[in-house]
């Protein structure tokens, strides 16, 4: 939709349309300055987290595959009960 059209169809509303096309319009600035990361944001070695590696000395994960199909094949029996 063209910008002036979009302006006739607000200019046309009554006050409390006006009040709402604002309201969403705020809420639309708020979600998508929330989503995106500034300039400013830190970026981080995943490397370094601590959560890396922190399954190294599980024996049942040596073979991720394994597991998941172990995993996969109690939930199927589970849900056939």
């Amino acid at each position: 939709m063209e910008n002036e059209k979009v302006w006739r169809a607000f200019v046309s509303l009554p006050p409390e349309g006006k009040r709402l096309v604002a309201k969403f319009i705020s809420f639309l600035q708020e979600h998508y300055k929330r989503s995106r990361p500034g300039k400013n944001t830190k970026r981080v070695n995943i490397a370094e987290e601590n959560f890396i590696g922190m399954w190294r000395d599980r024996q049942d994960m040596q073979d991720s595959s394994a597991w998941v199909r172990s995993v996969r094949g109690r939930e199927r029996v589970r849900s056939m009960i």
